[in-house]
């Protein structure tokens, strides 16, 4: 299955566009939005990325960006970019890791910049994973989940 993102530059999408084109996995693209909201006072950012990566939603607080989540046909990418403090502090946390997003860390290279995971979330487990990895990156605030 293609899983074509959204590449129309011109027509900036509605929460509705996004929820239509995520489809199926828009249980999940809610679940993770909603905690976000509630755990972290980053501001959500719709930005066009290019050609290539289309319309996203930037969470950045300081000039410092926590999580990027890509809307496309059928599901969403969740892009975590962990720099070598926070790969360190996941390595003791790999069990609660979902087999899929597990994988996905131990096979992704670590660049100067850091390791940049872009997880196609397909579970409940796999956006567990996606917010064990955020609490690496900023202790998430006291709140329902």
């Amino acid at each position: 299955m293609s899983h074509e993102r959204m590449l129309d530059s011109e027509t900036e999408p509605t929460e509705e566009d996004i929820l239509r084109t995520v489809g199926e996995r828009k249980d999940l693209w809610l679940d993770l939005r909603k905690y976000l909201e509630i755990h972290y006072d980053h501001v959500p950012e719709l930005d066009f990325g290019g050609k290539k990566y289309g319309w996203a939603i930037r969470y950045r607080k300081s000039g410092k960006t926590l999580i990027t989540l890509f809307p496309e046909e059928g599901a969403f990418t969740a892009l975590v970019v962990l720099g070598r403090k926070e790969v360190e502090k996941t390595q003791s946390l790999l069990d609660e890791l979902s087999p899929g997003v597990r994988s996905l860390f131990e096979n992704t290279q670590q660049l100067h910049d850091g390791r940049w995971l872009w997880i196609r979330p397909c579970s409940e487990g796999d956006i567990e994973s996606v917010k064990t990895l955020l609490a690496t990156k900023r202790k998430p605030k006291a709140g329902k989940s």
